[in-house]
């Protein structure tokens, strides 16, 4: 492998080379550091599930490259959660609470004073992203973009101080993201599913009482009968994540990286395709996305497409919820079942969604629906 360290030196280079040695050069390297215990219980007392990393991992994955994973608490308090994020690669900093009142900030100190740390000595990373929602950490905030450090926040929102998100850069609501579904939000019989596959996972503390399940991907079975991912699902959910990020173009190039940091074993080959290229174009044929020419040649720009698919999926929304509505609204639980019934092998995720939440979210934006919270749950009724 050849690295081209002199910008001068590549001139020679074809151009679709120098392209991808800009983007990499460019691309943001990102210390993640985790208060654990505020999103733990945040997650499972206003969303009444436990916290996964995995959406707050794929955030970051279309923002740049994580090169540092650490979460702090005592972990004596968390016994399960430990194998969730050591699967994840979280290095886990053990911060003891039991020896005296003296000890109820350690892990909070541990944290900031790592983070300061890092941003001295550790040149090479540009992003710091801070999970927590408690406000003792915007003075770290401050101090990070002091020292030129963008800074990324993650937080449960009913759990989240109103002083540290207009002090970050960019602050990201962990109850906002792609996967994860209140527990209100998600049907009876998936919760059923859910808590027989994940018992004795993810509890937040000794005697905790157990809380619903995460949605889980939905599955595509191939004719050798193997589960694998769903592929238009997971691209389309990629390159929507990608176009709120950036806001500018989504090229093939940067696509396929942020699909290999969100999965490294991530090969076109597995799904039969010869090349990244031709998987693209069998997924335009299939109106999943939309491709057009590039910065680069070899390298096009990918879009979701406007209209088309989803607009027929809030429609079907719409007049599902039409016909189920005696007057009071339709709860947003077994909505999705409904549809099913209507369109067989309904899903949302093709069209860019993470979670049947924020289908129903964008449909509400888009004026077809009208979507509330009502109690614990969500309600939806048609205009």
């Amino acid at each position: 492998m050849v690295v081209v360290r002199s910008t001068g030196r590549r001139a020679w280079l074809p151009a679709r080379v120098r392209h991808t040695l800009v983007v990499m050069d460019d691309e943001d390297r990102i210390a993640l550091l985790i208060d654990y215990e505020n999103l733990a219980l945040g997650s499972r007392d206003h969303l009444g599930v436990p916290f996964d990393l995995r959406p707050v991992a794929d955030a970051l994955a279309e923002r740049g490259r994580v090169v540092t994973r650490r979460a702090y608490a005592d972990w004596s308090y968390f016994d399960d959660d430990r194998r969730m994020l050591t699967r994840n690669h979280v290095e886990l900093i053990e911060m003891t609470q039991r020896m005296g009142a003296s000890r109820k900030n350690a892990a909070d100190i541990k944290m900031a004073v790592d983070a300061v740390e890092m941003a001295y000595e550790r040149d090479y990373l540009t992003t710091f992203a801070i999970c927590t929602g408690d406000s003792d950490f915007t003075p770290l905030v401050h101090k990070l973009r002091e020292l030129n450090k963008r800074v990324i926040g993650f937080g449960v929102r009913d759990s989240t101080s109103t002083m540290l998100p207009p002090a970050c850069d960019e602050f990201l609501y962990y109850d906002d993201l792609d996967g994860v579904v209140p527990a209100e939000a998600v049907p009876a019989a998936e919760k059923g599913i859910g808590a027989r596959k994940g018992r004795g996972r993810g509890s937040t503390g000794k005697g905790a009482a157990a809380a619903a399940p995460v949605e889980e991907p939905e599955p595509s079975t191939e004719d050798n009968g193997e589960s694998t991912p769903d592929l238009a699902a997971l691209v389309a959910q990629t390159v929507s994540g990608l176009q709120r990020s950036s806001g500018g173009a989504v090229t093939a190039s940067v696509l396929k990286r942020t699909l290999v940091r969100k999965d490294s074993t991530f090969s076109e080959a597995a799904y039969g395709f010869r090349a990244f290229g031709e998987l693209l174009d069998h997924l335009a044929g299939r109106d999943i996305i939309e491709l057009s020419a590039g910065p680069a040649k070899g390298d096009p720009e990918v879009t979701l497409p406007e209209e088309g698919g989803r607009q027929d999926a809030f429609a079907l929304l719409r007049q599902t919820v039409g016909e189920l509505d005696e007057g009071s609204g339709v709860a947003l639980s077994g909505l999705k079942d409904q549809l099913r019934a209507r369109r067989e092998g309904f899903s949302e995720k093709p069209l860019g969604y993470g979670s049947f939440l924020q289908f129903a979210k964008g449909a509400d934006a888009a004026g077809l629906v009208q979507l509330r919270r009502q109690g614990s749950g969500y309600v939806v009724t048609a205009p």
